[in-house]
């Protein structure tokens, strides 16, 4: 609904005269896409596409619509070119945002569980907020700023990500401002913007899988749903062709079967693992320990679910230097166990051995009251989850809270008790 072509045997001056598009050519014509804009205040245009959404629904059983170009729809003035200001004297396309909400109410009126999901590109608020509380109405949005800054950053050369750390770490911000989608859609491998694993920096394959297979590890565990285009998942070389099928013939070579069997790993984990999925939309879900550390450009983060051991820690090391005796807070007395290494031989690294258990010291750091000491491998993800509790210091622990003597350490037990 945000666009259509102009062909001379569809809907273009359909009758005669602008039956589709505004009668003001101004408003008609799609400058940046050579398209027309509908005239969603018409009656008649509204019940043709909401007829539309509703017949690729019902009679075919689709899950849901990726509605596209909505930003096209909420602002007069997204196009180029001159625009005039709604009666208000702002750019709010106000016939856009009353369609959008029907289009929404009419879809949920028949099932609330199918899939609404917005490709809008700007802070618009209250995307996938409900209708009754002024919102869109959409029950998801994709997070184009999220895929947009983490391709960026995964582009540079590892070694100059330092100064642009804020790339990976802005998304904080609003990573739950609505219900996002993490997308790496078709939009990201056609029209001359390469394959993702075209995108990746390095001199040779293994540098650009390690790349790829750190930034597919930082979408999975990242909070949000995950979309993945075709082609993906084999670390395809070339970009996607319409006009032809898929690079299958790369499963023919070793180190596209490592690739695809990470991917089919991390897939796993991220159902396995409740702490993945549980709290995916709510920042309930996740505890920050490491954010700003741009010299060694490392992140870290504890996924949380509802149970006190169910969370699973996360550290991202995105330069191609291994770390050692790097110190990571942790939240429970005990053990932790490796549950991925991403640079392991096995998914095409060069780590042949990973140590698999670490025990916990009394060293409390990154707000942790625990903490442990490992090695990063060079552009990697870990993933750790606990393996043994110690029940008598974490009795210790909850008694301290309880006599108040430890304002962090109540809040960290509340954290993980709430």
């Amino acid at each position: 609904p945000g666009h259509f072509v102009i062909n001379d045997d569809a809907m273009a001056n359909f009758d005669g005269g602008p039956t589709f598009e505004y009668s003001d050519p101004r408003r008609a014509k799609n400058i940046r896409w050579g398209t027309l804009n509908f005239d969603l205040g018409k009656n008649q245009v509204q019940s043709f596409l909401i007829s539309n959404a509703i017949y690729w629904l019902e009679e075919f059983h689709f899950d849901g619509l990726r509605v596209d170009a909505v930003s096209n729809m909420l602002y007069l003035d997204y196009d180029e070119g001159d625009w005039t200001p709604n009666i208000y004297g702002n750019n709010v396309n106000l016939e856009g945002v009353d369609f959008i909400r029907r289009l929404n109410k009419e879809i949920f009126l028949r099932d609330p569980s199918y899939l609404m999901i917005a490709e809008e590109s700007t802070a618009w608020p209250g995307v996938t907020q409900s209708i009754d509380q002024g919102g869109l109405g959409f029950n998801f949005k994709w997070n184009m700023g999220w895929m947009n800054d983490t391709l960026k950053f995964f582009k540079l050369d590892p070694l100059s990500r330092s100064y642009n750390y804020r790339l990976i770490t802005f998304t904080f911000m609003y990573m739950f401002d609505e219900n996002f989608i993490l997308p790496f859609s078709h939009d990201e491998v056609v029209h001359g913007k390469e394959s993702l694993l075209g995108k990746m920096p390095g001199d040779n394959r293994y540098r650009q899988f390690a790349n790829l297979r750190l930034m597919e590890g930082y979408r999975m565990v990242y909070p949000g749903k995950k979309l993945s285009f075709m082609g993906n998942e084999i670390g395809q070389f070339l970009e996607w062709r319409f006009y032809e099928g898929l690079e299958w013939e790369t499963l023919s070579r070793e180190y596209n079967l490592e690739f695809q069997d990470y991917i089919s790993t991390l897939n796993q984990l991220y159902l396995s693992e409740k702490a993945l999925h549980h709290y995916d939309l709510s920042a309930k879900g996740i505890i920050f320990l490491e954010a700003d550390n741009p010299d060694e450009s490392i992140v870290a983060f504890i996924r949380k679910g509802e149970e006190l051991s169910d969370c699973v820690i996360c550290i991202f090391n995105f330069t191609p230097v291994e770390r050692h005796n790097y110190r990571l807070g942790v939240p429970l007395p005990g053990s932790y166990r490796i549950l991925l290494n991403s640079e392991m031989k096995e998914f095409g690294g060069n780590w042949l051995y990973q140590k698999e258990i670490f025990q916990t010291e009394d060293k409390a750091h990154q707000k942790q009251d625990y903490s442990i000491e490992l090695v990063l491998p060079s552009l990697s993800l870990l993933l750790l989850v606990p393996d043994t509790i110690d029940e008598e210091a974490l009795a210790k622990l909850q008694a301290k809270a309880a006599k108040g003597n430890s304002q962090q350490t109540s809040n960290q037990l509340s954290k993980f008790n709430s």
